[in-house]
């Protein structure tokens, strides 16, 4: 059997991180993330939902979610899955947008998955030197190269919402969004939208892609994340963000991220030594 590995690096000088993940089996519940992620597979099979759509990719597939994207993804044999992926944060994707475009505009990758995309082979170039941590400016360009081919290709500029969730369920995402960090109840925000339990429930899942639970364990992760990068203590993130014992913070840091909450802090903290 194949050993697992899951390895992280922070790249101070592009501000991405990149993730591999060889020889999991994991299945990654509904979730989104506030950054844009790049990724492919380098080994193994998986089926993936995305926006309520259905995808089977393999080697040779690029994944292209953007921001809030909502997705899920499982084995679908038993190869075990050899994944990459780069994650860019906004802010530094409308920088290097805006330096190859002059678009001050936020791209939106059209859809999230480019079979056998000839882009593979200069995103695995540069995903091997973020890996190697090298310094000089060949990762640098790169990286242009390769954000200047995905604009070119497979995305739009973000002009307009096309569609924008009714105003009971906005109140509800906004309710956990502003109050992640406190106990929230399917009562409280039956209460807060004006909708029974299964209207809400229905209603939300459908409008934002995963269920209310799914959102607010995605927001508390998210919020986490940014605690750990800041190099606040295991302990205190898991309590701010709203997490109620450490088990239960790691299991769901680990569900999401892939890496255990201490195994993210490192990659920070290990750039800095």
């Amino acid at each position: 059997m194949t050993q697992e590995e899951r390895i992280a690096r922070f790249d101070k000088v592009l501000g991405i991180e990149a993730y591999r993940f060889k020889g999991i089996m994991q299945k990654f519940p509904n979730h989104f993330h506030e950054y844009y992620v790049i990724g492919f597979i380098e080994n193994g099979s998986r089926h993936l939902s995305c926006k309520n759509k259905e995808y089977m990719i393999g080697t040779g597939d690029i994944l292209l979610f953007n921001p809030m994207d909502s997705h899920t993804c499982e084995q679908i044999d038993d190869q075990t899955l050899d994944y990459r992926c780069i994650n860019i944060k906004p802010a530094v994707m409308q920088k290097i947008a805006y330096e190859i475009t002059s678009q001050n505009d936020l791209p939106e990758f059209i859809e999230p998955v480019v079979f056998r995309s000839e882009q593979v082979s200069l995103l695995r170039e540069l995903h091997q030197m973020l890996m190697d941590e090298r310094s000089d400016f060949q990762k640098e360009e790169a990286f242009y190269f390769l954000i200047e081919q995905l604009l070119a290709n497979y995305t739009k500029p973000i002009l307009a919402k096309s569609f924008e969730a009714s105003a009971e369920i906005q109140k509800a995402y906004k309710y956990m969004d502003e109050n992640f960090s406190e106990p929230i109840s399917l009562d409280d925000l039956s209460n807060i939208s004006g909708l029974n339990k299964y209207t809400l429930l229905r209603s939300f899942t459908r409008q934002k892609g995963l269920t209310p639970y799914q959102y607010l364990e995605t927001i508390r992760v998210n919020h986490a994340k940014k605690q750990l990068e800041q190099g606040i203590t295991l302990i205190e993130s898991a309590g701010q963000s709203g997490f109620t014992d450490q088990s239960h913070f790691t299991k769901f840091f680990k569900n999401f991220i892939g890496l255990t909450p201490k195994q993210y802090q490192n990659i920070f903290t290990d750039n800095d030594k």
